[in-house]
């Protein structure tokens, strides 16, 4: 086995090293990281990449051992774990040694939101990553302000409804646009309801992010955004996060309005996986009948109702699960670390390929939809499944993410049937495929039974 000169974790060849580079990294990269390129995300679910990932992976954790493995990319010369309890380590020792700012990222991110907490470091990253659990209520399962939430997903979800019965159709192109009108209203408030301006600039500066370092930023750019986010956040609209944004103090390191564009990012991935849940129940008629069962007799203005539906909610997590919104956690070391008596020197990037654990083989579950792992504690006891992180990095968004996904699929499956019609290979008998293509689902609309 070759041998690093640095230490004694293994150290993949150079082939190996490119193969990585092909198979796994090549593939996320033109998929676009930051925002989705619709063409590539098709050809990565025609050819099911994440699978050829997984299994390329594994390949090299038969030969190498549990690792972690060097691998040398992009003149980088970096680890790639392949071992859970490895996932584990660094998640749990986030930020220090193990900081999220890593280079790579912070160079993407910079573009849209370069006082984000994902990139920030020592006592910024301490103040921002309170100020964001303070304003989005971390610890709690429903926001203060969890029933305006949930009024304006209900009057979204009415009027996407609408629009559908006019066709019998629910495809991506109609689902995105109404999500986002209820994410602009949850974050920015109601008068941000159209401002479709604000979050298509967002998209073209997320869409500079997809080149990292590669694409040197468009300043003017981010400046019109910052104007057009700025003038909603001033309004602090009662029943949003701008008014508990404004109500939250700050120092002068903060930098409140500019955490807000990684508010609207997320919501995006949430966006996606809340329309793969709704394919995944369209298919899965087990899953589906104890969703209604589950909301059946539950007033749908209710919170109290809502947050008790651990059923759906555990469904969008297994959409995570199984189609991961986040392709790959990176960190960087920011101190010298030992891993098996063995030296990994400071400023070391760590490689985490999401859908690698959360698609292990070893997990009787791994390509069937499974959403009691997320109520029974087999998904707690494994820190390589990790849909929102893990430990002291996790999402502090977390939970108002579930909350507005899971009152939005509440209202979707309540009120209609949903049949799909494209892809055709979403079936409980098979192996769901590793890559799916949430641009081409394409649901058949009848009234619920």
């Amino acid at each position: 086995m070759p041998v690093s000169s640095r230490t004694s974790l293994p150290q993949a060849t150079a082939a190996d090293s490119m193969r990585v580079a092909l198979t796994v990294l090549a593939p996320n990269v033109a998929r676009g990281v930051i925002l989705r390129r619709r063409p590539m995300v098709a050809l990565a679910a025609k050819v099911d990449a994440d699978r050829h990932a997984s299994r390329l992976l594994r390949r090299l954790r038969t030969r190498y051992g549990t690792g972690p493995l060097w691998i040398d990319v992009l003149g980088r010369r970096a680890l790639l774990l392949l071992d859970a309890e490895h996932v584990g380590r660094v998640l749990a020792e986030t930020p220090q040694p193990f900081t999220p700012a890593n280079r790579e990222k912070h160079a993407a991110l910079a573009h849209f939101q370069p006082h984000g907490v994902l990139i920030s470091r020592d006592t910024e990253r301490d103040e921002r990553r309170r100020f964001n659990e303070t304003v989005l209520e971390a610890d709690r399962p429903a926001h203060h302000e969890a029933a305006a939430f949930l009024a304006k997903t209900r009057e979204e979800v009415a009027a996407l409804l609408g629009e559908v019965d006019a066709t019998g159709r629910l495809t991506w192109q109609r689902f995105h646009p109404a999500f986002w009108r209820v994410v602009r209203r949850v974050v920015l408030g109601d008068a941000a309801r159209d401002d479709h301006q604000v979050t298509d600039l967002l998209d073209k500066l997320r869409s500079d992010a997809n080149w990292a370092y590669f694409h040197p930023g468009r300043g003017r750019l981010r400046e019109r955004f910052a104007r057009g986010l700025s003038a909603h956040l001033e309004r602090a609209e009662e029943g949003s996060l701008a008014a508990r944004l404004a109500a939250t103090p700050s120092t002068d390191g903060t930098r409140p309005q500019g955490q807000v564009p990684h508010w609207l990012f997320a919501f995006d991935a949430a966006a996606i996986a809340a329309f793969r849940a709704l394919a995944l129940l369209a298919t899965h008629p087990r899953q589906r009948g104890l969703v209604r069962a589950e909301l059946d007799g539950r007033d749908p203005a209710s919170v109290p109702d809502l947050v008790s539906a651990v059923y759906l909610r555990a469904c969008v997590l297994e959409s995570v699960r199984l189609w991961p919104t986040t392709l790959a956690l990176l960190r960087d070391s920011t101190a010298p670390t030992e891993w098996g008596g063995s030296h990994v020197p400071q400023g070391t990037p760590f490689l985490i390929l999401t859908s690698f654990f959360q698609r292990d083989p070893a997990l009787p579950y791994a390509d069937a939809f499974t959403p009691e792992v997320w109520l029974d504690g087999r998904a707690d006891a494994n820190w390589a499944l990790a849909p929102f992180s893990r430990g002291p990095g996790h999402c502090p968004g977390q939970n108002l993410v579930l909350l507005v996904t899971t009152a939005l699929l509440a209202e979707l499956v309540r009120q209609r049937d949903y049949q799909l019609a494209e892809p055709s290979d979403l079936d409980p008998g098979r192996p769901l495929p590793h890559t799916l293509d949430h641009f081409a689902l394409d649901f058949r609309v009848t009234p619920a039974r």
